[in-house]
């Protein structure tokens, strides 16, 4: 049996890729923002915090949030036909 080679950031490079204006520091806003249940976000990745991140799969999908789970946050979005939770860190979230 094949092994499988690679990791889950693996063919990534140029969709976690910043823009040239993008690039620095991350926004201490965007850090510690806060998000209520029920409020909708969109998925957008910072390259530079890789703790708390999603498979990159579900980057650029929009989703509503279900509960605060200590610093990050229950997200449900809908992959096809599925609804599915992933855990986020807020620095990963866009706010609709």
């Amino acid at each position: 049996m094949a092994k499988r080679t690679g990791s889950s950031r693996r063919k990534s490079r140029h969709k976690f890729k910043k823009k040239k204006s993008e690039k620095g520091k991350i926004s201490i806003r965007r850090f510690f923002q806060e998000l209520k249940p029920g409020e909708r976000v969109v998925l957008k990745a910072e390259p530079a915090y890789q703790k708390g991140m999603y498979h990159a799969r579900f980057h650029g999908k929009s989703g509503i949030i279900q509960k605060k789970l200590k610093a990050c946050y229950e997200v449900k979005i809908k992959d096809g036909k599925k609804d599915k939770i992933l855990i986020i860190h807020p620095v990963h979230l866009l706010k609709q």
